[in-house]
């Protein structure tokens, strides 16, 4: 293949890669998984499969698509019952070399909103440590009202 085809090929995909993340994180979250997935696999696929890119993005947003869209399913779920429950909740790999952690973290009377610490770990190391608020009411405050 030519050296400027695969220049421009790479040009278009890094053009496509960020319009996807900007598009992303304005979806809900199985949506932000599901296009990140796809985003990262499709790119890392096209430039990895050297006989015939189109192939290789296909097939790796594809997978990507899959693995992020459970992802953030599971991020969901855990969230929700850490909340729900008041109590941690713990989801492991099958292979036990990850892990999830949802652990109640606030909660605000006026809003009726709890927050919950989300940490994914591989192995014994921190990949991902951010907190969420999940608001199971709506939200009145004087501050909304005319």
């Amino acid at each position: 293949m030519n050296a400027s085809i695969y220049a421009i090929r790479k040009a278009v995909a890094l053009v496509l890669v960020a319009v996807m993340l900007f598009v992303t994180a304005c979806t809900e979250y199985h949506a932000q998984g599901i296009g990140a997935g796809a985003l990262a696999g499709g790119t890392a696929g096209a430039l990895l499969d050297r006989h015939n890119g189109w192939r290789g993005g296909v097939i790796g947003a594809g997978l990507g698509a899959l693995l992020g869209g459970t992802l953030a399913d599971i991020s969901v779920r855990g969230t929700r019952e850490a909340a729900v429950t008041n109590r941690p909740v713990q989801y492991r790999s099958d292979n036990g070399q990850y892990t999830y952690v949802a652990e109640p973290y606030d909660q605000n009377a006026s809003t009726r909103c709890k927050k919950v610490r989300e940490r994914v770990f591989e192995g014994d190391r921190l990949v991902k440590d951010y907190v969420k608020e999940i608001c199971d009411s709506q939200r009145y405050d004087r501050g909304y009202l005319n």
